[in-house]
């Protein structure tokens, strides 16, 4: 039988082999894993999917690999018969947990034309020339397509390139009617027989794709291959910043007093394998702020032109790994004591560190919290993690004269920010959020930290 990579998770269609286990001639039993892949921003073990004896190994260490692509051949009982696959381009749209939102779209997608060898420059808005088969490319290919993420993700599935969708709702946005009449254009035109997808041409004043330059001309050069990770940060957070108006909130937080908390229950808390942080106190603060402003605990949801406020709280934490920048999640934060908090943290942030965190701990995140403290960070404009609209940044401590009833002390002041979404919430909005973080940050007592 053909063992495909089965499906990795949200979003995740294609992986990078990490550890083959098995070799020709093994015998395998069922849902022993016979490899490790690394997808998006986890490393996941792939099992057998039944028992039986390796005949062909089709896939190597570092090697990128689809979704649905073959890894091995698996000889059941000496057999050795291939499972039936799927007709090429078949593709249901029916996916995920947006399969009740958007009707399924049952298509058979032709296979692309083919490309030429040199990089074309984009297409811009309006009629093509006549001959063409009439999709304009209507979006710059400077931003995303303004979709939302369920429709990019359905697209990405059929590999349908949104550019040259044209979107019929406010702004050029795309909608699932949309992109449904797009698929049934190209079926048509592939019953006639002509080009499903028309060549890229140049045009003046329409910036072209980004080419590859021989920096060495000018000295020497390192050159590192872009990891699977690191090329899904630079996606996520183009996209992030192209499609999210970031506005920043910054202020001091008084924290004296709560590293004094910290240097007592330091070392009880690092018994009981819990590492009580500055992080640990931002993360009860936090939901205390956001229940007060519901609307910072938020999503957009585009296709119904809806806010969606959430009332729940799972808190992403993002982790500095070796590879690059982690966000694992947090959940129900407000039913868990500062203590739990600090073991479960840590746990996570260990997993992270090792990329044994899953996909799914990774997803369902409300509001997320970024500490460079630690590393000797001051004031710095995270990133919203969409689609999340808001994002809270910790700088280092820092002790400084504060003038206190009259008199100057010292105190040591810690510099927040909060980077957040201007469509969902204004200048004013920030303000009394970040009024309110502050003031929670200072309600915490003994009695909270106490194990």
């Amino acid at each position: 039988m053909d063992v495909r990579l089965p499906r990795l998770g949200e979003g995740a269609d294609s992986g990078v082999i990490a550890t083959v286990f098995v070799k020709v001639g093994d015998l395998v039993k069922k849902d022993q894993p016979v490899l490790e892949i690394e997808s998006e921003k986890a490393v996941a073990t792939i099992p057998a999917p039944a028992a039986g004896t390796v005949t062909k190994i089709l896939v190597k260490e570092g090697e990128e690999i689809k979704v649905g692509g073959l890894i091995l051949v698996l000889s059941e009982n000496g057999a050795g018969a291939a499972a039936a696959s799927a007709p090429p381009h078949a593709i249901d749209a029916s996916v995920g947990d947006d399969a009740d939102e958007h009707p399924s779209i049952d298509v058979q997608v032709p296979p692309p034309a083919p490309q030429p060898a040199a990089p074309a420059a984009p297409v811009a808005s309006g009629p093509l020339p006549a001959g063409q088969s009439g999709f304009p490319v209507v979006h710059p290919a400077s931003a995303p397509p303004p979709a939302s993420p369920s429709l990019r993700k359905i697209a990405r599935e059929l590999g349908i390139d949104l550019y040259r969708v044209p979107g019929s709702e406010r702004g050029g946005r795309i909608v699932m009617s949309d992109l449904r009449a797009y698929v049934q254009k190209i079926q048509k035109l592939a019953l006639e027989g002509r080009p499903p997808v028309p060549p890229a041409v140049s045009v003046p004043g329409v910036k072209p794709t980004p080419v590859s330059i021989d920096f060495a001309q000018w000295g020497p050069v390192t050159k590192q291959k872009m990891s699977i990770l690191r090329k899904s940060i630079s996606r996520k957070m183009v996209e992030s910043w192209s499609t999210v108006p970031h506005i920043a909130q910054f202020e001091e937080v008084d924290v004296t007093d709560l590293l004094a908390l910290r240097k007592k229950y330091a070392a009880p808390y690092q018994a009981k394998n819990a590492h009580l942080t500055l992080t640990s106190f931002a993360l009860r603060a936090v939901v205390a702020a956001l229940k007060k402003h519901p609307s910072f605990n938020a999503s957009i949801d585009e296709a119904a032109g809806e806010i969606v406020l959430k009332n729940y709280y799972n808190i992403g934490v993002a982790v500095d790994t070796e590879q690059g920048l982690i966000v694992p999640v947090l959940r129900e934060v407000d039913k868990k004591s500062i203590f739990q908090l600090s073991a479960e943290l840590a746990a996570l942030a260990e997993r992270t560190r090792a990329r044994k965190v899953a996909l799914e701990e990774m997803q369902g995140g409300t509001f997320t919290i970024s500490n460079q403290g630690g590393i000797g960070g001051a004031y710095f404009t995270p990133i919203v993690n969409t689609p999340e609209v808001a994002i809270l940044g910790m700088g280092r401590g820092v002790v400084k004269p504060v003038v206190e009833e009259g008199k100057i002390v010292q105190r040591t002041m810690m510099p927040i920010v909060l980077s957040y979404d201007h469509r969902v919430n204004d200048g004013a909005n920030a303000a009394r959020f970040i009024v309110d973080l502050v003031k929670e940050f200072g309600n915490i007592k003994d009695a909270d930290v106490k194990i």
